[in-house]
């Protein structure tokens, strides 16, 4: 079989091992290395004195993170593989056994790399990962303050939509100094604007459904969930701004351009763009990126029979972040012509496309 590499490196990663084989023709070389910064290092510099032409890696958990940062540091060429892509014999499994395995592999050019963006586009992905993540905390800790607040008695979901919003902040605030809200009260905070002035529900609604049966422990735990909220809208906000100043100019451009399709919000179209960016020539076609994102059936034919196929897992992010679109796109009257978006979407003379059309799959 060719050799598509004479001087490559086949590594097993783990969480404070790295067993590493070089191969240069016929011949390899094994080490082990731990998993610290400086031992890193010194594969590296092992790598580079022997004119190592290219590193395979599996892509174990995050483990393989740290590795990936200090090869492109050292100007390494490396690619991480599925490890699905390149499973060894039964019986067989031993990390030297592996390393090599993935050397030999590796050689003759029978691995294909996984997608990796560059540094700046992962920073970018990191941040809308940690938002999405506190934007659920947020959404859970709403759900328990909705059933804190339904177990006191008090009906404030019938009063007002936005339980995270500033006239139930404002009335959930008052409710925990213990006052009962009787026709009087209710003209006292009314002129102070604690309830606010827009609300459709008659005075006497209001208060029967502010006033409820509420311990003192439930007070306690309701302030401590009410802090969390506002400690968890204000980081929310802080990195909203760190998103938009960190996003490039043609990213943003790109970002206001895929929003022309229906369910695609300012911040769905950032989640997608830190995770594929606006470069779609690694992308052969629509079908590779839709099938790359787990939004499409997987294939399971025999005697010409056509079988369920389940769709893959893909991208966690940019599957969940599509999924909740589609959901949107349903409920809204807007539609586009996906041509006449693809003709809008280019950079400088050359026509380009920023996002491939059936990536939504709706």
């Amino acid at each position: 079989m060719e050799k598509v590499y004479d001087k490559c490196c086949g590594i097993d990663v783990h969480k404070k091992l790295i067993v590493a084989c070089f191969k240069k023709g016929n011949k390899q070389e094994i080490r082990d290395f731990g998993a610290t910064t400086r031992e890193l290092l010194e594969m590296a510099e092992w790598l580079k004195e022997r004119g190592c032409e290219m590193v395979a890696m599996e892509s174990t958990a995050s483990y393989w993170k740290p590795l990936y940062n200090i090869l492109e540091t050292c100007e390494l060429k490396a690619m991480v593989v599925n490890a699905h892509h390149m499973k060894a014999v039964p019986g067989r499994k031993t990390d030297v056994k592996d390393a090599e395995w993935i050397a030999d592999l590796l050689q003759h050019g029978l691995l294909t790399a996984s997608y990796i963006p560059d540094k700046e586009q992962r920073e970018l992905r990191e941040l809308v990962r940690y938002r999405k993540s506190l934007v659920g905390e947020r959404n859970r800790e709403l759900n328990r303050l909705q059933k804190m607040l339904e177990g006191a008695n008090i009906k404030i979901s019938g009063t007002i939509t936005d339980i995270n919003g500033k006239s139930a902040s404002n009335i959930l605030e008052h409710i925990l100094t213990g006052k009962q809200i009787d026709s009087a009260e209710y003209d006292v905070v009314y002129q102070k604007k604690i309830i606010a002035h827009n609300l459709k529900a008659t005075k006497e609604q209001i208060i029967d459904d502010l006033n409820g049966v509420m311990s003192e422990l439930q007070r306690k735990m309701m302030r401590i969930l009410l802090d969390h909220l506002n400690e968890l809208n204000v980081h929310i906000k802080e990195l909203d701004d760190d998103i938009d100043n960190f996003m490039k100019p043609e990213e943003k451009k790109a970002a206001k351009a895929i929003q022309d399709i229906p369910g695609i919000g300012n911040t769905s179209a950032q989640a997608i763009l830190s995770v594929i960016g606006t470069d779609m020539g690694r992308f052969p076609t629509d079908a590779h990126i839709s099938s790359w994102a787990g939004l499409c059936p997987g294939n399971n034919e025999s005697a010409h029979k056509r079988k369920t196929g389940k769709t893959r897992k893909g991208n966690a992010l940019l599957r969940e972040t599509l999924v909740v679109c589609a959901h949107s796109a349903v409920k809204t009257k807007k539609r586009i012509s996906l041509r006449n978006l693809r003709e809008s979407m280019h950079t400088g003379g050359r026509k380009e496309h920023t996002l491939r059309s059936r990536i939504p799959c709706w």
